[in-house]
């Protein structure tokens, strides 16, 4: 496999594999370079990349353990799950800032979770991830992931609700 076969198999998912680090390990910095780590696995392994059903999985799998085993390490005590992906620039300023802080109650509820209801919320509602390929990467069975998937959201709705009373008055 040539550079340009790599590149062109690996590009389409290397964001991915960043916004999964960056949810794991919060820093731009600590995600950048989990990111080229995973990348440059991938490459010293391209003669293997043929025999993996799903590369990308493969590799969100792979991001996920360095993610865990940098977070487990002694330099990356002080770190937290926070999202901050969206952003909408077409809406006025008060809306903005709306949004925003009902984001940042969600990244705080979601930081509540145990932590594989947080990851089963970041591949399938943030990455897209469809059940099987969650499945899959995180070595559990279908049912457990919908289950989980579901806790998760019912969580994040019955705080939401008691914390701004939404939906009531």
């Amino acid at each position: 496999m040539n550079q340009s076969e790599f590149l062109n198999i690996v590009m389409p998912f290397k964001d991915k594999v960043y916004r999964l680090a960056k949810r794991l390990l919060i820093s731009n910095e600590e995600a950048e370079d989990a990111t080229q780590e995973i990348l440059i696995k991938l490459w010293n392994n391209k003669k293997k990349m043929s025999s993996y059903k799903n590369i990308e999985a493969f590799s969100m799998t792979m991001t996920k353990n360095l993610c865990y085993d940098k977070l487990k390490s002694k330099q990356a005590q002080n770190l937290k799950i926070v999202h901050s992906n969206y952003e909408d620039h077409q809406t006025s300023l008060q809306k903005q800032v709306e949004t925003e802080d009902s984001l940042s109650w969600v990244g705080k509820i979601i930081e509540g979770l145990p932590e594989q209801q947080r990851l089963i919320i970041q591949l399938r509602d943030i990455e897209q991830y469809d059940l099987d390929e969650i499945a899959k990467m995180l070595d559990m069975n279908n049912t457990a992931v919908r289950v989980a998937l579901s806790r998760a959201r019912k969580t994040i709705r019955e705080k939401l609700t008691n914390t701004h009373n939404y939906g009531i008055k």
